[in-house]
């Protein structure tokens, strides 16, 4: 039975820009797919130099002669919660939209709406509780930091859960008063578009927000290279990562990139493996596998392997995979037929270099779109493609190892460094593990649990610079010092010796 189309879709996807839906000056479109069919169900605008300068002059502008950046904290941080009540109430509606042009799962994608309103809840309250330091030297001296709004920040978005991780970017550059130029993934621009009647509705004033759809290699390189847009925020895969770090440079741009990721989930014998198995199932076939904290690399200790595979690989053959709009689907279609295309060439591969223990195939009864079974790799070797390549998909590779060296060792021995989940009761080895272990996140018998507090971000090839709490108002802020004298200066008096 075919994924039910959703009511009311828009005739078409057009950029906003300056408080108005526009074509691109050019007329330029691309098509949008649905990933259950593969069959188009919309055009988008397709931005290019010409739409990105528009944008960017409509937000310096807002920013230079506006009022946005001159509000009170208090007063950007009632916006920010009218935001996050437009986001609650339309969450079904939010997440109906997700479902339709991400394939991913409608429980899931219900999750990820509710995130967002939580995302804008968390940075509207940030903003008011903010301090900054002040340093005195008693009786001659008073130092401030003064935080100052850097300008127009140029957010490019990834086509996973993108509603929350647009929300994730949009949040704090609009808290800390700056203006925005939205570039959303060209795969998913459906739900991107309803943020312009949300912060409508809101009260923001027009020009602060402005989204230009179309590809990485037009509108994004544009917005990048901009030389009015002193700040880029992007997620998505690390080379895209180093294209923009590149192009970035002459500006010498601030620039906070989340990329790839390969992350290991390590799972000693002490462990609770029932709770382990629960968390590194959900771990790398939740949001369809396209995650870039998936623990994709499940490495587990001899003595228990055999045990934990059984099971996992059990757990992998029963994972409902189906129709994303059935609230019992865990797994839905992968976004686009390019990128099941790349994810059914490392299957195929990794049918080469391990053994195959579940999936592997398109599943039965789902011979349209782009649906993939939970795959399953065992006995994958540190040097295989499938356990030092990305793949970003449901497709697990596990590992065994025989001591706490060679453990940190196989967890270390990839080029990313993103996240890392450790299993064990000891609570020495967990605490020494989690220190040595190249990652910018690691949960300790715990699965991806986020605190909106803590940094976001990796190491190595997994990112530059961290999001979260106060980190997002380092990136999307200056730090003025502010030195202020108590005394007369007593400074050297040069040119008075004649």
């Amino acid at each position: 039975m075919p994924q039910p189309t959703p009511d009311h879709l828009p005739d078409r996807i057009q950029h906003f820009i300056d408080g108005a839906f526009v074509d691109s000056v050019d007329g330029a479109t691309f098509d949008v797919l649905n990933p259950t069919t593969n069959e188009v169900y919309i055009q988008a605008a397709s931005g290019q130099q010409a739409d990105i300068d528009l944008a960017a002059a409509a937000a310096r502008r807002a920013f230079t002669e506006g009022p946005w950046p001159k509000l009170l904290p208090r007063a950007r941080s009632r916006v920010l919660h009218r935001i996050a009540d437009l986001i609650e109430e339309q969450d079904e509606r939010l997440a109906e939209l997700e479902t339709w042009d991400t394939g991913l799962p409608i429980t899931q994608a219900l999750g990820q709406a509710r995130r967002a309103a939580e995302n804008f809840r968390f940075f509207a309250d940030l903003t008011v509780a903010q301090r900054d330091d002040t340093y005195k030297v008693p009786g001659r001296q008073v130092n401030y930091v003064n935080r100052k709004p850097k300008g127009v920040a140029g957010l490019i978005t990834p086509w996973n859960t993108p509603f929350m991780l647009e929300s994730w970017k949009l949040a704090p550059a609009l808290a800390t008063g700056n203006t925005v130029v939205l570039k959303p993934a060209e795969f998913t621009p459906l739900s991107a578009s309803l943020w312009a009647g949300i912060f409508r509705a809101a009260g923001v004033p027009d020009g602060v927000f402005n989204l230009v759809n179309g590809l990485g290699e037009t509108a994004g390189d544009a917005l990048v290279k901009h030389p009015d847009v002193p700040l880029i925020s992007f997620t998505g895969e690390s080379r895209t990562g180093q294209v923009i770090f590149a192009n970035a440079a002459p500006y010498l741009k601030g620039l906070s990139m989340e990329l790839g990721g390969k992350s290991p989930a390590v799972v000693f014998a002490d462990a609770d493996l029932e709770a382990a198995l629960d968390a590194t199932v959900f771990g790398v076939f939740s949001l369809n596998g396209e995650r870039c904290t998936a623990g994709s690399r499940v490495l587990v200790e001899r003595s228990v392997y055999d045990e934990f595979v059984s099971a996992y690989a059990e757990r992998a053959r029963n994972v409902v995979v189906g129709d994303p709009s059935d609230p019992a689907t865990e797994v839905g279609a992968l976004v686009h037929p390019e990128h099941y295309e790349k994810v059914l060439g490392y299957v195929e591969i990794g049918k080469g270099e391990a053994r195959l223990v579940a999936g592997g195939e398109r599943p039965a009864g789902l011979e349209d779109g782009n649906y993939v079974q939970p795959t399953v790799f065992a006995d994958v070797k540190p040097e295989a493609r499938i356990f030092q390549e990305e793949i970003f998909g449901p497709v697990v590779a596990i590992t065994p190892f025989d001591s706490d060296e060679e453990a940190l060792e196989l967890a270390n021995g990839v080029k990313y460094g993103l996240a890392a989940y450790i299993w064990t009761n000891d609570l020495r080895r967990a605490h020494t593990f989690a220190q040595n272990v190249e990652a910018g996140m690691v949960w300790l018998n715990s699965n991806n649990v986020r605190d909106l507090r803590t940094p976001f971000g990796g190491v190595k090839a997994s990112g530059l610079g961290h999001e979260g709490g106060y980190r997002s108002i380092d990136f999307y802020t200056d730090q003025q010092a502010v030195h202020i004298s108590l005394t007369d200066a007593h400074s050297p008096r040069f040119g008075t010796s004649k």
